[in-house]
């Protein structure tokens, strides 16, 4: 009767660990799936609009002529930033059942610019060349970039992308696992903003 209980008890035991670890094994594979599922890409858009004068001259036979070349180009620019969350860095930790984000890529900044040239006008001694064509859009996009860096878009984006994280903690958090970035526990939201501005402040992140 005691070898028989006995026998009964150690079963259970082993169906009971075999049926924990296929629970955990799926859960393993449900977040990893998850994660590759969560949206590649995060966009936020702007449009930006710029004024560009441009203007040149030149002198010939010493300063006795000077032939000039000008234009007024109005640039209308869509930009997007973009986390391709594809790329991101996660550690799976079974036997502690936690989820470590470890990595998150760079945000892609891009630029797509519409040209409208007015008033181009240039003397014979001095036309328009690809050379001027190419300075004009450098100076245009180096100016977008200035606008965009002092304009709230990255900000944006970055919140987009803390509140597409929380997502992972509301699985974890669904199944009993910890969610922790860089090392740090995540319970919500705020407390992934808040190790974000840490981070930053320290030099550590690329949440920036």
């Amino acid at each position: 009767m005691v070898v028989a209980l006995a026998g009964v008890l150690i079963f259970r035991s082993c169906a009971n660990d075999k049926r924990d670890k296929e629970i955990l094994v799926e859960n393993t594979m449900l977040i990893q799936q998850e994660i590759t599922k969560v949206s590649k890409l995060i966009v936020t858009e702007g449009h930006f609009a710029e004024v560009y004068n441009y203007r040149d001259s030149q002198e010939l036979f010493g300063s006795m002529i000077r032939a000039n070349k000008k234009a007024l180009v109005v640039v209308n620019a869509e930009v997007t930033v973009a986390y391709d969350l594809g790329k991101i860095g996660f550690h799976v930790d079974e036997a502690h059942k936690t989820l470590n984000i470890l990595e998150i890529p760079e945000p892609e900044v891009k630029i797509n610019p519409d040209f409208e040239y007015y008033d181009l006008t240039s003397d014979y001694f001095n036309q328009f060349s690809a050379e001027d064509h190419n300075k004009i859009k450098d100076n245009i996009n180096a100016s977008l970039s200035r606008k965009i860096e002092a304009s709230s878009l990255k900000t944006n984006a970055e919140n987009r992308l803390l509140s597409e994280l929380a997502k992972f903690y509301v699985l974890t958090s669904s199944m009993g696992w910890t969610l922790t970035y860089k090392e740090n526990p995540i319970s919500d939201l705020d407390d992934l903003k808040l190790t974000n501005r840490k981070l930053i402040d320290q030099g550590h992140t690329i949440i920036d």
